[in-house]
Formats: C-alpha cells, sequence, structure tokens
C-alpha cells in the first residue's frame, strides 16, 4: 500500500513541473534580416532615382516637376486658367500610355482605351492615381513612375517587369462629381 501511495505522489510531483522553454534553433534575431532587407530596399531605390535623374538630364528641353508623391511629371499640354482638379469621390475619363524609361511602348493608348476611374475610391497605379489629382480637364501629363509607385516589385504579370520603373502620358477628358 505504501509503494502506491509513493508511486501516486511521484507522478504528481511530476506531472506538475513545468516544462522548460527550448532555445530557438537559429540564435540570429529576426530583426536583423529586417534591418537587411531594409537596407536592401533602401539601395534599389538609389538605383532607380539615379536612372530616373539621369532620363531628366538626357530630356533637358522639357521641364520636369518633382512631386511630394514620389514622382516626377513635366506638362504636354497645360490649361493655364482656373479649372478644377479632380477630388476624391469623383469619377474622371482618360486615357493613358505606358512606357519603359527607354521610351519603348509597353501598353499603348489603343491598347488600354478610355478608362474611368473614381478617384482614391478604387486601387490603380498610385503614381497616376496621385497624379491625375493635379490635372484639370484638358491637360496631358507625362508621369515618371518609380516601380515603388507603379505596379512594384512584382510587376503586372505580363508585360511590366519585376521592379520596373514607367513613363506615363495621360489626358484627363472629364471630371464628374
Amino acid at each position: 500500500m505504501k509503494i502506491k501511495i509513493l508511486l501516486f505522489f511521484g507522478i504528481i510531483l511530476i506531472g506538475c513541473t513545468k516544462p522548460t522553454a527550448r532555445r530557438p534553433i537559429n540564435p540570429k534575431p529576426s530583426t536583423t534580416i529586417f534591418q537587411k532587407t531594409i537596407e536592401e530596399s533602401k539601395q534599389l531605390n538609389k538605383i532607380e532615382e539615379e536612372k530616373i535623374q539621369l532620363l531628366i538630364q538626357k530630356d533637358s528641353t522639357n521641364s520636369y516637376i518633382n512631386s511630394n508623391n514620389g514622382f516626377w511629371y513635366k506638362y504636354i499640354t497645360k490649361i493655364e486658367e482656373e479649372k478644377p482638379t479632380p477630388k476624391v469621390g469623383d469619377v474622371v475619363t482618360f486615357e493613358y500610355e505606358i512606357r519603359d524609361l527607354n521610351d519603348s511602348i509597353i501598353y499603348s493608348k489603343d491598347d488600354l482605351g478610355v478608362k474611368n476611374y473614381s478617384v482614391d475610391k478604387e486601387d490603380f497605379i498610385s503614381g497616376i492615381q496621385k497624379g491625375i489629382k493635379l490635372m484639370k480637364i484638358g491637360e496631358t501629363i507625362t508621369f515618371v513612375i518609380p516601380f515603388y509607385n507603379a505596379f512594384g516589385i512584382s510587376g503586372d504579370g505580363n508585360k511590366i517587369g519585376i521592379n520596373q520603373s514607367i513613363k506615363s502620358t495621360v489626358t484627363l477628358i472629364n471630371i464628374k462629381n
């Protein structure tokens, strides 16, 4: 009987001990990997900025404006008179084309057709979304958009490659409230 009681208490004592945590298999902290990714992204962004600056320097006949939204643009047709620009929720009608930085057509106006877009209510190319809000009806602007404001690191899965910056010429046709 004493053995059964001792065995019972022994099982309870062993069963009530707390398990000890295992040490990680990879002692390298994940923050190091995260920091490395950030540094690689900064380097990639710097390279793209240099490519775009070189493009702008080569096109010395035009004056490019550096937007606060991370892209550059030049006016092809500028309307000087006071006219409204699109606001959040307006539906704009425009046509556009997409080229690479070497000025080769990726998607022509015929390929893309006329687009209706609800400002900031639909998912679209980030740089063009922001750029449209600068435009007046009848204006044509060429936007030079770094990959991180265009199709990102994955491209469009078709003609636009990984980390590819683009040029897009947009003509604003109409604004509806």
